[in-house]
């Protein structure tokens, strides 16, 4: 690439600057050496050596990439370079200047040069940053936010860093809160951190009362674990205050200024562990090119199973539910984003054994994902007979009809509740867990059950009710003091569902 190609309207303007500079610096350098009165027969030696200066200088900052660097963004990371290539350009003048104007030229005048070179090309660069993160922060902020940033780290200087360089976002950070006693009193960009997280609320406070309206507070802490966050959170919802979250600086990536991506604090946020990531290449072995039907498929886990399963390329997706308005939801967002795969959305109840095996019959089902199933704990316990009709004898009439007409596999979705049941829910499960476990070795269809815990923000979590809790300031309620929960995100849970229908010979 030529470098009439590379040079844009900007870059000339780049280019002249630079030639600007390098007078300026080459005249102040001779002002220097003879004290500010330049002896009249200097005078030729001046415009010799700043012709050759610009001969020199211009291609090797060119070349040295002075004009590619934004100014927005410049950092100390640039002025290695910076440094380097008034090193060379210098070098390279002086050696010529040496050789055609001799000792008409003083040494001392090439070092100067080289110093005040540097100097102004390094405020060149940084004058845009310079400006908008010292200049304007002296100009106020009509209406601005006040915000707290939890996390005196790397990211939280970034991030103050990019509000500041960003006043439209309407933001003014009034400080940082940090648990590292150490940083307390110290200034991040001449912020002060004012406490730890235990005392937010009575910063919080503080703050308020001389008018300084705090509104939100920001965790900037991508490193921290589950544990750390959800103690971080548990200290903004004592001040009573919105609190959002700032992304792993790995997911900068994406090109968005770091304002922009800061986000409400999300369910799988507080996993406290990375999601679990499931081997593909069984998985579409077992579902390609075949007939499936997802039963509950309107739901929050069988939706989920419908997306997953698609990805596969089935010969067709049967989704089978009984909430009209839900199942054609989930046809709608199946049928944009999936145009060639075949996707029927059958209106039905389990309880309705005929019609399932009608569905079976109709489509030829190969593999059956049962995710119908009421799971409420509290109510089910003052609605048995319902809770007996869907869950059980719901998977019994389907169990039949994917026997009945051959299908090669059943996955039955359960519950950790099943384990030593104490309620009607995991009861229940219990003993669809039982029918499917106990066919007959003989028959064709493969039948296995997968239980997990608490899936994030599926309908039925409990996830969703502590959420609204919280939200209303609580209190948090339990069913019981001894109650254990386990969560995993709704992407682990159908994948391990999928993982399932391709483990185990049967009856598992």
């Amino acid at each position: 690439m030529t470098m009439e190609k590379q040079l844009s309207p900007n870059h000339l303007l780049d280019v002249t600057l630079h030639t600007l500079l390098i007078a300026l610096s080459l005249f102040a350098a001779f002002l220097l050496r003879f004290d500010f009165r330049i002896p009249e027969g200097v005078g030729p030696v001046f415009w010799s050596a700043l012709w050759l200066a610009g001969l020199v200088k211009l291609p090797t900052f060119f070349y040295a990439g002075f004009h590619r660097g934004l100014r927005r963004f410049a950092g100390l990371p640039e002025v290695p370079g910076l440094l380097f290539g008034n090193l060379v350009a210098s070098g390279a003048f002086g050696v010529l200047a040496l050789a055609w104007l001799g000792r008409r030229l003083p040494g001392s005048i090439v070092l100067l040069d080289l110093l005040l070179c540097f100097l102004v090309t390094s405020l060149a660069r940084f004058s845009e940053r310079l400006y908008r993160e010292i200049l304007q922060r002296e100009a106020p902020i009509s209406r601005a936010k006040g915000i707290l940033i939890y996390g005196a780290g790397a990211a939280g200087a970034a991030l103050s860093r990019d509000i500041r360089a960003n006043r439209s976002t309407g933001y003014e950070v009034l400080g940082f809160l940090d648990d590292n006693e150490d940083k307390r009193g110290t200034l991040i960009m001449g912020i002060p951190v004012l406490g730890s997280g235990r005392e937010a609320a009575a910063i919080v406070n503080r703050l308020n009362k001389r008018c300084s309206r705090i509104e939100k507070i920001v965790i900037a802490m991508p490193s921290c674990t589950g544990r750390q966050l959800r103690e971080a959170l548990a200290n903004c919802r004592a001040a009573r205050v919105p609190c959002q979250i700032v992304p792993g600086l790995n997911k900068l990536l994406t090109g968005k200024v770091l304002t922009a991506q800061i986000r409400d604090i999300s369910v799988a946020d507080l996993l406290g562990r990375k999601p679990v990531e499931l081997d593909e290449a069984p998985i579409r072995s077992s579902l390609e090119g075949r007939s499936i039907l997802v039963t509950g498929a309107a739901g929050s886990i069988g939706s989920e199973l419908c997306r997953q399963i698609a990805k596969f390329q089935p010969a067709g997706l049967i989704a089978f539910d009984q909430a009209e308005s839900e199942l054609f939801k989930i046809e709608h967002e199946l049928r944009e984003r999936f145009p060639q795969l075949p996707v029927v959305a059958a209106l039905g109840d389990v309880r309705n054994a005929a019609r399932l095996s009608e569905v079976m019959g109709q489509f030829r089902v190969e593999s059956v994902f049962h995710a119908a199933a009421y799971k409420h704990v509290p109510m089910l316990e003052s609605h048995v007979l319902e809770a007996v009709s869907t869950n059980i004898l719901g998977t019994c009439n389907l169990l039949n009809a994917a026997c009945t007409h051959g299908a090669a596999n059943f996955v039955m979705i359960s519950s950790d509740k099943a384990v030593n049941p104490t309620s009607i829910m995991g009861v229940t499960k219990r003993v669809c867990e039982l029918l499917v476990c106990n066919q007959p070795g003989d028959r064709i269809t493969k039948c296995v059950s997968v239980r997990f815990g608490n899936v994030l923000g599926s309908n039925g979590s409990v996830v969703p009710l502590f959420q609204a809790q919280i939200a209303a300031g609580g209190p948090v309620t339990v069913t019981h003091p001894g109650m254990q929960r386990y969560f995993m995100t709704i992407s682990e849970a159908v994948s391990l569902v999928l993982q399932a229908s391709t483990m185990g010979n049967g009856s598992e």
